[in-house]
């Protein structure tokens, strides 16, 4: 089993190539055996900063656009509801699979962010990317030490896959 990658392009400013989507997913596989995550999927999707900063309005109460958003699957907050059930036979649960959740990146804030740091948008999307991925997986940058954390997995996984500044 391995960690795969399924994405989508929702918006019209920067094509999305196969070769990015490739990178993107040896990214995914160094991130994933860095981590010991060993199976799953993760979803990608590409849009533009209009559609990034209603769902950043909308789901985490910020009015503004973003650069990237993740959305773990197994998330929880005080509105969903625990679903209790009893069956006879485990082998009749219903499983969602291995979905890890959702990567949002906004390819405008990538853009911007490249030329800001002064790197290639391949190495930014990438970069975001993986810092995506960690947070589905449940790193976090609340405090200078987290940060750290999670910026020295970040470039570990980037140099592996030759993105470097």
């Amino acid at each position: 089993m391995k960690v795969t990658l399924a994405w989508s392009d929702e918006q019209e400013r920067y094509p999305i190539s196969t070769v990015l989507v490739e990178q993107l997913e040896l990214i995914l596989a160094e991130a994933a055996q860095m981590e010991g995550v060993t199976d799953g999927e993760v979803a990608l999707t590409f849009v533009d900063d209009e559609r990034i900063h209603e769902l950043n309005r909308d789901y985490r109460g910020i009015d503004r656009p973003t650069d990237v958003l993740s959305f773990a699957l197994n998330e929880s907050t005080d509105e969903e509801l625990d679903i209790l059930y009893e069956v006879e036979d485990e082998s009749e649960l219903l499983t969602i699979g291995d979905m890890l959740g959702d990567i949002i990146i906004s390819t405008e804030r990538a853009q911007a962010q490249a030329e800001e740091y002064g790197h290639s948008l391949e190495r930014e999307i990438g970069f975001l990317f993986v810092h995506g991925f960690l947070h589905l997986l449940g790193y976090d940058h609340q405090d200078e030490a987290s940060e750290r954390v999670m910026m020295d997995k970040q470039e570990a996984v980037l140099a592996k896959v030759g993105l470097t500044r």
